[in-house]
C-alpha cells in the first residue's frame, strides 16, 4: 500500500488539516467581535469533521491491509522523513478525533461572551484576540504529527510545538495564575523535550540513524542505549505527570480556560505516553534493563493513591478533577511493569489495557472539565460548598459528570471497566496482584472524590444561584462526550482489533 495516491492523501490530512486551520484562523485575528468569531468558528468544525474524516479513512485501510508508511518527497531511510500508521498510531488519531471534535464544538458557545463572573471577580476572560483557535489547530496537528511520526526527531519536533502551543493555553486563563501556571508547564515542557533531544542525540551517535525501524533493529543492551533510555523515559514521565514530577499539572488544569483544560487533561500528557510506548516498545525492546519495568510500575501504583487521596482534600471543582488526573495517569504506567517478562497473551492484556484507558479516560476527563465549564459559565465559580443542588439548575452537566464518573470509577459498560479488567487480568496472570489490589483500590477512591461533588450537588435542597445559563453547544458537547466514555465499554472489540496491527503485539511490520 506504501505510495498508493489514497494513502498519501490519508496520511497527510490529519496533519494538513489542522495546520491549514490554524494559519487560516490566524489570518483572522485583525477582524473584531461577530464577524470573527463566525468565521474561526466555521473553520475550526470543518478541520474538526475533515481530521475525523481522515481517521476513520485510516482506521479502514490499516485495519484491512496492515501498517502504512508514506515517504516524503520519495526519500527512503534514513535520510529522508517517513509517515508511519499502525493500530496504536490510528488509535490515537481516532482518540483525539472523537475528543477533538467535542472540544470544538463546545468552544463555540465557551467563547461566544465574558464567562463566569460572580459579584466579586471576574473568573475568566473573553477571548476577544481570537486566539484559542490558532493555538487549538497547531496543537491538535502536532498531536497528529507525532502519532504518525517514523523517526526519532520529528518526534521532537512536534513535541515542541506541542508544548509551546499548550503553554500557550494555559496563560489564555488571563489571570496571575493562569499566567504563571503557563510559564511552569512552558518549562517543563523544555526540560522534558530536552531531555528527549539528548537521548536521541547519544541514539545517533552510537547507530548514525534516527528512524525508529531503523534503530529498533540496531539498539542492544548497551551503556549508550541504557542512558538515552533513562533520559526519555524521565522527559516524558515529566511531560505527563507521573509523581512525583506531577508538581505542574494541578495549576496548569486549574488556571487554563475550562475550554483548554479539557483538552490539555484529555489529550496532551497521552501525547507523550505515547512517545514512551513507541520508545520502549519499538525502539529499546530487548534492551531495557531488567526491572526498569517495575519503577514505573511502583510510581503508577503510588500516583493512583496518592493522587486520589488528594483530589478527597480538594474543595474547588477544577482542582479535584487535576488531582483525580494524577491518579488516573498511574494506571497508564503499570503497563510497563506487567508488560515485562509476560507471555505475549498477558502482554497484549497490559498493552491493550493501557492504551484503551488512554482513549477512555481521555473522553471522559475532558467532559469533567466541560462540565465543570458549564458550572463556572453559569454560575461563576466553581466553589464546591457553594454548589449545593446545582443539579436542580444544571441537570444536564451534572448528569454528565456522573456518566463520565462512571468511567473513572471502572463501572461496568463504560470504557474504564474494558481498560482496567484488562490490566487487572494481565496483574493476576503474570503473578503481579499486588497491582490488582491497587486498580480495584483506585475505583473505590474515585467514586470517594468524586462524591464530594455530586453528593451535595444532587442531595442537598439549597440551590446554587445561577446567573445565566450557559449556551447549548456546552452542555451537549459535554454529554454526549461523556456518553461516549460509557459506551466504550460496549464496543471494545474492534478497536482492540485495531490495536493488534503492528506494535509489539501484532503482526505487519
Amino acid at each position: 500500500m506504501t505510495g498508493a495516491f489514497s494513502s498519501i492523501n490519508w496520511m497527510l490530512a490529519p496533519v494538513l488539516v489542522p495546520l491549514a486551520a490554524a494559519t487560516a484562523t490566524f489570518l483572522l485575528m485583525g477582524l473584531r467581535g461577530r464577524t470573527r468569531r463566525m468565521a474561526q468558528n466555521a473553520i475550526g468544525l470543518a478541520a474538526a469533521v475533515g481530521i475525523a474524516v481522515s481517521a476513520l479513512a485510516l482506521w479502514a485501510m490499516v485495519s484491512g491491509g496492515g501498517p502504512v508508511r508514506y515517504e516524503l518527497g520519495g526519500w527512503e531511510a534514513p535520510l529522508g522523513i517517513n509517515l508511519y500508521a499502525d493500530g496504536l498510531s490510528v488509535f490515537m488519531l481516532l482518540t483525539t478525533a472523537v475528543v477533538g471534535a467535542a472540544g470544538s464544538v463546545y468552544t463555540l458557545g465557551y467563547f461566544s461572551g465574558r464567562e463566569g463572573e460572580d459579584v466579586r471577580r471576574r473568573e475568566y476572560f473573553q477571548d476577544e484576540t481570537g486566539s484559542f483557535w490558532p493555538l487549538w489547530m497547531f496543537l491538535w496537528a502536532s498531536m497528529n504529527g507525532m502519532f504518525l511520526a517514523a523517526d526519532a526527531f520529528n518526534l521532537y519536533v512536534t513535541l515542541e510545538i506541542l508544548g509551546l502551543s499548550a503553554a500557550a493555553l494555559i496563560a489564555l486563563g488571563g489571570t496571575r495564575m493562569a499566567f504563571s501556571a503557563g510559564m511552569r508547564y512552558l518549562m517543563v515542557s523544555l526540560l522534558g523535550s530536552l531531555a528527549h533531544l539528548l537521548g536521541v542525540a547519544l541514539l545517533y551517535g552510537s547507530f548514525g540513524a534516527l528512524d525508529l525501524a531503523t534503530l529498533g533493529e540496531s539498539a542492544s543492551p548497551i551503556p549508550p542505549v541504557w542512558a538515552a533510555l533513562a533520559l526519555i523515559s524521565l522527559g516524558m514521565a515529566l511531560k505527563t505527570g507521573l509523581f512525583p514530577l506531577h508538581f505542574w499539572m494541578p495549576s496548569a488544569y486549574t488556571g487554563a480556560p475550562s475550554a483548554a483544560s479539557a483538552m490539555l487533561a484529555g489529550l496532551v500528557g497521552k501525547a507523550s505516553f505515547y512517545l514512551l510506548l513507541r520508545v520502549w516498545f519499538d525502539v529499546f525492546e530487548g534492551s531495557v534493563p531488567p526491572g526498569a519495568g517495575q519503577i514505573f510500575g511502583v510510581l503508577g501504583a503510588v500516583a493512583i493513591v496518592w493522587g486520589a487521596v488528594m483530589a478527597m482534600k480538594q474543595t474547588r471543582l477544577k482542582t479535584l478533577l487535576a488531582y483525580s488526573s494524577v491518579s488516573q495517569m498511574g494506571y497508564l504506567f503499570l503497563v510497563f511493569a506487567l508488560v515485562a517478562g509476560a507471555s505475549p497473551e498477558r502482554g497484549f492484556e497490559a498493552w491493550a489495557g493501557g492504551i484503551y484507558l488512554v482513549l477512555s479516560h481521555a473522553c471522559a476527563k475532558a467532559a469533567m472539565f466541560m462540565a465543570a465549564g458549564v458550572v463556572i459559565y453559569s454560575v461563576g465559580h466553581d466553589e464546591i460548598p457553594r454548589l449545593h443542588g446545582i443539579a436542580q439548575k444544571l441537570p444536564l452537566a451534572v448528569a454528565s459528570f456522573a456518566v463520565a464518573g462512571m468511567t473513572m470509577m471502572g463501572l461496568p459498560t463504560s470504557g474504564g471497566f474494558t481498560a482496567k479488567w484488562l490490566l487487572f487480568s494481565a496483574s493476576l496472570g503474570t503473578g503481579q496482584w499486588w497491582f490488582g489490589v491497587v486498580i480495584l483500590l483506585g475505583g473505590v477512591l474515585a467514586a470517594v472524590y468524586l462524591l464530594r461533588f455530586l453528593n451535595p450537588a444532587l442531595i442537598q435542597v439549597r440551590t446554587a444561584k445561577v446567573y445565566r445559563d450557559a449556551p447549548r453547544s456546552m452542555t451537549v458537547a459535554a454529554f454526549g462526550l461523556s456518553l461516549f466514555s460509557l459506551f466504550l465499554g460496549l464496543a471494545s472489540a474492534p478497536m482492540l482489533d485495531l490495536l493488534a496491527v503492528g506494535g509489539p503485539f501484532g503482526g505487519g511490520s
